[in-house]
């Protein structure tokens, strides 16, 4: 007695996800919740009275600019090493680290600004939630600089291409999010001065 078995439906494959790429996720979703937290807790703040006005440093709009530069410079590195464009890829990654730095210089000659117009981290709440907000910005822009710098490495060593995209697309993705969380932080302050 023979019997055929048929399988009625093809199991379905789980999604998955490489891990890092997940943790990479998990991250960025906490560091929303921390600004989301920042900018719910400005305008709480704000409402409540005692607020100093005062106009955003103008370097703050060069440093908008130059962050979204870096933004164009790491997709061209991406689609580069997609394309095994190897010597474009170092290019642009050099050139989104260098972005980078001077990000972050903008943002200290920013601050400095803040301070020749009086306006301190230590006094009225407008001027602490400024530095608070751009300030744990600014650490995880250095903190995407060190993986730029950390992808750079393998790009030198031509192990960047497009077999070996995980790491260059995971520092692409933190970095457009910096990038983006840039733009709605600008606008933001914009709004609520």
């Amino acid at each position: 007695m023979t019997t055929d078995f048929k399988i009625v439906e093809e199991p379905k494959k789980p999604i998955s996800m490489h891990p890092k790429k997940f943790a990479l996720w998990l991250f960025i979703a906490s560091v929303v919740m921390i600004f989301a937290s920042l900018t719910s807790a400005y305008i709480v703040r704000q409402a409540e009275g005692n607020w100093l006005y005062f106009d955003l440093p103008a370097m703050f709009y060069t440093t908008s600019v130059v962050i979204i530069l870096s933004s164009v410079s790491m997709q061209l590195a991406y689609w580069a090493a997609k394309k095994d464009q190897l010597s474009k890829v170092k290019n642009y990654i050099v050139i989104t680290s260098i972005l980078g730095i001077a990000f972050c210089v903008g943002q200290v000659l920013g601050w400095g600004e803040l301070v020749a117009s009086s306006v301190y981290l230590v006094g009225n709440p407008s001027g602490s939630f400024l530095y608070i907000i751009t300030g744990l910005h600014a650490a995880h822009l250095i903190s995407a600089i060190i993986f730029v710098i950390i992808v750079l490495i393998p790009t030198f060593r031509n192990k960047v291409h497009s077999g070996s995209l995980a790491q260059i697309e995971m520092c692409t993705t933190y970095w457009h999010f910096l990038g983006g969380l840039w733009l709605y932080l600008f606008v933001f302050l914009i709004l609520n001065r």
